[in-house]
């Protein structure tokens, strides 16, 4: 992919691991089954502030990343002694926990 901007070095490299023509070389082809994420990475915010980040299942449930945001250790400090007031759940990316 560096031969359009560095031919020389790259034909140096090329030749290195024992290849022989650079100009005919085929590009990378991606890889779909490395594409798929299996796991999201979901910050979890009291009452807007980021108390925590935890790592769920691409499909997990609303219900199952709650459980998991509220047994976040730092998360349970700031809601102890306080009551849910409301949930917000964008899918696979933020959960906020409004508690007063």
């Amino acid at each position: 992919m560096l031969h359009p901007i560095a031919p020389h070095t790259c034909f140096e490299l090329w030749r290195a691991l024992g290849q022989s023509d650079i100009d005919h070389a085929r590009w990378p082809e991606a890889d779909a089954d490395a594409l798929v994420e299996d796991e999201k990475l979901v910050v979890v915010q009291v009452n807007g502030k980021v108390r925590g980040k935890i790592t769920v299942a691409a499909d997990a449930t609303q219900e199952a990343v709650e459980a998991a945001g509220q047994a976040d250790d730092n998360v349970a400090r700031h809601l102890d002694g306080k009551t849910i007031r409301k949930v917000i759940y964008v899918p696979g990316k933020l959960l906020n926990i409004v508690a007063n």
